[in-house]
């Protein structure tokens, strides 16, 4: 993106500058729409739960930002000679239900045909042009509250392999499919200006984005981060991704590791799947959100002004 030419504009108050997950325009004083796109190849074999966990994926940018989502247009690429269209169905069925869930709508959509299954969602979400959480944000002295345990992507390759229990697995399902809207409303009443959901770059990757974007030094206490089950053994066994081996090569030089091994640097830039968010908390505040959030753990805190780092103890 680098030799795009930049534009600017008074209403367009986050942009792609800042690594956030989506883009916020101002349409008045006390109203701003939240947009974001996400699509992706089926990370499980049932059609209706990837249906489910692509669109959770999607929404969660908006609820990053903390926004609302309002509407949703499918994006569908299908290989129309390989599949009957009934899986289709269910795909946009299981990315339905969870936009309803999230109190949004489907308002239509584009397919294509393809060599290969992908679907996702375009997401459009308002949020209160002062109520925004922004990778550019966090404030030295914020405590970082991870809202969901990390491994997805050893568990899915796992399971492609028949090497994943049928408990991770349900696991792993529960965690794809649980949509971050109640972490990101929970942020926003304790005070919180700076949150970022945990995807694809891993959660050292995404830290590093939110460190860059606010000039800020993050320390993580690797031994805090939560971890689905058996994501440890898996890393310890030596299994690898393809997304891994990227964020690996993208964050070798980015992160100050102290004496993390080969097994903990596996599990923090792990690629997710609808992850949950990295929230920065004011110190204060922090009790009150891990009472009122489930699941989410204390990992670390911002520390003091810098260029944009992380630090692992």
């Amino acid at each position: 993106m680098k030799g795009l030419p930049r534009q600017s504009h008074p209403q367009l108050i986050v942009g792609h500058e800042t690594f956030d997950d989506a883009g916020v325009f101002v349409l008045s004083d006390d109203l701003a729409l939240v947009q974001t796109v996400d699509f992706f190849a089926p990370i499980v074999d049932d059609p209706y739960l990837f249906g489910q966990i692509a669109a959770a994926n999607a929404l969660s940018d908006v609820y990053a930002m903390g926004g609302q989502p309002m509407t949703a247009m499918n994006i569908v690429g299908w290989p129309a000679s390989k599949l009957d269209l009934s899986v289709l169905g269910d795909i946009l069925r299981g990315g339905q239900d969870k936009v309803h869930e999230a109190g949004a709508l489907v308002v239509g959509g584009h397919t294509v045909i393809d060599d290969e299954v992908k679907y996702g969602l375009s997401v459009t979400g308002r949020v209160h042009p002062r109520r925004i959480l922004s990778n550019a944000a966090a404030a030295p002295g914020d405590q970082l509250v991870l809202t969901k345990p990390i491994g997805t992507g050893l568990l899915a390759t796992a399971m492609k392999q028949g090497k994943l229990s049928e408990t991770a697995a349900k696991v792993l399902y529960a965690n794809m499919t649980r949509l971050n809207s109640h972490a990101a409303e929970v942020a926003t009443k304790v005070g919180s200006r700076c949150a970022t959901d945990v995807t694809g770059f891993g959660l050292l990757g995404h830290a590093y984005h939110l460190a860059k974007a606010s000039a800020a030094t993050l320390t993580i206490d690797r031994g805090r981060v939560p971890l689905l089950p058996e994501a440890h053994a898996l890393a310890k066994g030596g299994l690898r991704t393809g997304g891994l081996e990227r964020n690996e090569a993208y964050l070798e030089t980015r992160i100050t590791w102290g004496e993390a091994n080969a097994v903990d640097k596996a599990l923090l830039q792990d690629p997710q799947t609808s992850g949950g968010l990295l929230v920065c908390v004011p110190a204060p505040r922090l009790a009150d959100y891990l009472s009122a959030v489930d699941g989410a753990v204390h990992i670390g805190e911002v520390t003091t002004p810098g260029t944009g780092s992380v630090v692992i103890v």
